[in-house]
């Protein structure tokens, strides 16, 4: 009887866990303002950009419906590329000045129509904190 009932606890569990959230990509499309921008897993767990930095570098990300991607700072691009979707990764390919690329994956651990934060997955990886813009 304990098995039987345990079963049932642990099957779905397991269905659970089992069922990877995928980022839906028509959220993604658009601009999305920096709002946040820390380094979790760097020597210093505080270290974060000041708010008054990002306001006069106005940073952004852009994905377009044509799986391109942009990155801003100051006022000009910072980086650019393709990218594609994979359960909770966005996996960007930059294109580098020199005509190489190098591709990375983004985690994205929460994505809505107002909202993402993602981060980059090495040692001090940046999570930025983002909103949409209008």
């Amino acid at each position: 009887m304990i098995k039987k009932t345990l079963l049932l606890f642990i099957i779905p569990l397991f269905l659970i866990t089992a069922c990877k959230h995928s980022i839906k990509e028509n959220l993604l499309y658009g601009d999305w303002k920096y709002i946040k921008i820390d380094h979790p897993k760097g020597d210093d767990m505080t270290d974060t950009i000041p708010g008054d930095t990002l306001k006069a570098a106005a940073p952004y990300i852009r994905f377009t419906n044509k799986n391109q991607l942009y990155i801003n700072w100051g006022g000009k691009i910072l980086s650019h590329g393709t990218y594609t979707t994979n359960g909770d990764n966005i996996n960007y390919t930059e294109q580098m000045p020199d005509g190489k690329t190098r591709t990375f994956p983004f985690w994205v651990s929460h994505l809505d129509t107002k909202t993402i934060i993602f981060e980059t997955l090495d040692n001090n990886g940046a999570r930025v904190t983002a909103i949409k813009n209008n």
